[in-house]
C-alpha cells in the first residue's frame, strides 16, 4: 500500500475529486493549506496573465481583492511571508494502482504553470478499519 498526498490549485478540486470517482477511487481526506514553492509565494509574475478564477487572459493589469498579501504585491511593503491557498488531496491506495492514480492526478491538475502542486508517494506499513477491524488492502478497499 502506498499513501499518496497531493497538493493541488483550489480550482482543480472539482476536477480531481471526479476524476478519482471515475478511475474508482472515491475514499479521499481533503485539507486546506497554506504554502509556498521555489518562487516563495510570489506570484506577482503570473498574476498579469490570469484572471481570479486561474483562467489565462491577455489583461495587463489584474483587479485584486484587497488582502495584506495583494496589497503588497501593488504596493511598496516588505513581503515577510506571501502564502499561497492550496488543498492537499491524500488517499491510500494499493502498490499496483499507484501510477494509475498519479497520472490521473498529473492529467487533471497540470496546467504547465508555476503553482500546479506537487504529488508525494510514501509507503504505509499497515491499515486498518476501526469499525470492522480489518486490516491491510481490505481496510483500504
Amino acid at each position: 500500500m502506498k499513501e499518496i498526498t497531493a497538493i493541488i490549485r483550489r480550482d482543480k478540486l472539482p476536477l480531481t475529486k471526479n476524476i478519482l470517482t471515475e478511475i474508482g477511487f472515491p475514499s479521499v481526506s481533503i485539507q486546506t493549506v497554506d504554502g509556498r514553492g521555489k518562487q516563495r509565494g510570489d506570484v506577482a509574475c503570473t498574476l498579469a496573465d490570469m484572471d481570479l478564477d486561474g483562467q489565462v487572459c491577455n489583461a495587463t493589469h489584474v483587479k485584486l481583492k484587497a488582502t495584506p498579501s495583494t496589497y503588497a504585491l501593488e504596493h511598496t511593503l516588505p513581503k515577510v511571508a506571501l502564502y499561497v491557498p492550496k488543498r492537499m488531496v491524500t488517499m491510500v491506495v494499493p502498490d499496483d494502482l499507484v501510477s494509475t492514480v498519479v497520472k490521473a492526478l498529473i492529467k487533471v491538475n497540470s496546467t504547465s504553470q508555476y503553482g500546479d502542486g506537487k504529488i508525494f508517494v510514501a509507503p504505509i506499513e499497515d491499515a486498518l478499519r476501526i469499525r470492522t477491524g480489518e486490516a491491510g488492502g481490505e481496510a483500504i478497499a
